[in-house]
């Protein structure tokens, strides 16, 4: 059986615990290999060492740090396929969906190019008499980030890029369900240039997540996963004074006016609701219609969509509209929330708890599911399902509509499809949810804009990637400064004058 180990100062590293988890093909249900968990004292062993790496990466020249992350973004492009393929026979998603992983990563990476712009201070001329004030940013030190199952390469490129451009040392614990490709980014990072110690990837389960949040050296922790664990993580990094950036949970609504493009709205809502088998925090799992015809005509036009999606394993080609989620258990739960719906008295319009994939039959493979006639009482309208189920929420109103997605304890992701304008800003400018789209189903921000959702969605002052990363990850220091004056007349040629 293939093991997978970690990566401490710049090699592999053969974990000492003796405890181990299985990985599996989800497409199969087949284990493909078994990873190495870090004990916390191994955790401490590689903590140590990237604060000393630290030292020496923090006072190189900002610029020089940029070319590392040029080199890098060169060599991820080179081994794109390499790294989609190994990201879709761990994680299950479709060969085109892991390389899209892959490229949202990347652009953050390109951002991150642009560290030494990013990291000027501020200066003010003759702030008092002969008195100049200027701030500089600086690296925290060491810093972690613990990324989830549902972007192997997307999120810890985010957490790692603009932490390592800062000139800090990280410590990444990414998911153990699928933890390839990280390790593979490790080893590109180390062939771009960046030091060995800087970066050191470290395999764990909750032992090591605690060992992370107790260490007295790691100064920060970024986090992505579900909301009870991201709150966990906020408050215990916060009662250990570290900085913590943690996004949790979503349930994303998607408000279909009357004047919508109907068509549009149909073909938004199944690829952002059954894209990636619906394991995206960013996924649409809730339409909102408004008005009964907008809902009818609505319901009419997402059937045959979602009866002709394709649903296999990735190396049946580009074709594949998802693949099987996560893991057995995944797949149980979605399950058991979908026989919910239907004993709670949801309408449940395309049912795919029948769904079997010949030759597969052991794989973690869902059907897609359509609900209409949710209401908000319903289990399966309280929790995120993240599987490829959507439920559809019949609202009489604009306003009834707004309504449902501020009320919901979840603020990731929202959209609205109109054609018209003043609905739409209306719509941005009073929902309280943290990323908006305007006839755009999955408002994922650009690289050099910030990621992150509110209310239960996300715990900290500062988001992902774009200017807040920067910020997140390095601390202002002031300074004031004032020189003696009366040596800069020059030299005299003539004997002084007594006073």
């Amino acid at each position: 059986m293939h093991e997978i180990h970690h990566w401490i100062d710049g090699a592999e590293y053969k974990g000492t615990s003796g405890r181990f988890s299985d990985v599996f093909n989800p497409a199969t249900g087949e284990v493909q290999a078994r990873l190495s968990l870090a004990s916390k004292a191994e955790l401490d062993h590689a903590i140590a060492r990237a604060a000393e790496a630290q030292v020496k990466w923090g006072a190189t020249n900002p610029q020089r740090r940029a070319r590392v992350m040029m080199e890098f973004v060169r060599l991820i492009n080179r081994d794109m396929n390499q790294l989609a393929e190994v990201l879709s026979s761990e994680h299950g998603k479709t060969f085109p969906d892991a390389k899209g992983d892959i490229q949202r990563g990347l652009e953050v990476i390109e951002f991150c190019i642009g560290a030494p712009h990013l990291l000027k201070g501020e200066f003010t001329d003759s702030a008092g008499p002969g008195i100049d004030m200027y701030s500089m940013r600086q690296p925290l030190g060491v810093v972690a980030g613990i990324t989830p199952f549902n972007f192997p390469a997307m999120i810890p490129l985010w957490k790692m890029g603009p932490a390592l451009a800062c000139g800090n040392a990280m410590i990444l614990k990414p998911s153990e369900r699928d933890p390839s490709v990280p390790l593979m980014l490790a080893r590109l990072l180390q062939e771009a240039g960046l030091p060995d110690g800087v970066l050191q990837v470290v395999n764990g389960d909750k032992e090591a997540v605690d060992a992370i949040l107790d260490s007295q050296v790691i100064q920060a922790v970024g986090f992505v996963g579900s909301t009870p664990i991201a709150q966990y993580i906020y408050e215990r990094a916060a009662a250990t004074g570290k900085r913590a950036q943690c996004f949790g949970g979503a349930k994303n609504h998607m408000i279909i006016m009357p004047d919508a493009d109907l068509d549009q709205a149909a073909d938004a809502l199944v690829g952002a609701g059954y894209g990636a088998a619906g394991e995206r925090c960013m996924a649409i799992s809730v339409a909102v219609p408004v008005g009964e015809r907008t809902a009818d005509a609505l319901i009419e036009k997402l059937v045959p969509r979602i009866e002709k999606l394709k649903v296999g394993p990735w190396t049946a080609g580009n074709d594949i509209d998802y693949g099987p989620v996560i893991t057995r258990a995944a797949k149980e739960n979605i399950l058991r929330l979908v026989q919910s719906g239907v004993d709670q008295g949801a309408e449940l319009i395309v049912d795919g708890r029948d769904f079997s994939l010949q030759g597969y039959e052991n794989g973690f493979f869902v059907g897609p599911h359509l609900f209409d006639r949710v209401t908000p009482d319903m289990d399966i309208y309280k929790t995120e399902i993240f599987g490829p189920v959507l439920s559809t929420v019949r609202a009489d109103s604009y306003e009834e509509a707004l309504k449902l997605a501020m009320d919901h304890e979840y603020g990731n992701g929202t959209a609205i499809f109109t054609r018209d304008g003043d609905s739409a800003r209306d719509f941005a400018s009073r929902v309280n949810i943290g990323m908006v789209g305007i006839n755009v189903p999955i408002p994922v921000p650009l690289a050099y804009h910030t990621f992150g959702g509110w209310k239960k969605s996300g715990f900290g002052d500062l988001n992902q990637h774009g200017p807040d990363a920067f910020r997140f990850y390095t601390r202002t220091k002031t300074v004031t400064a004032r020189w003696p004056s009366g040596i800069k007349e020059g030299g005299e040629f003539n004997f002084k004058a007594m006073d």
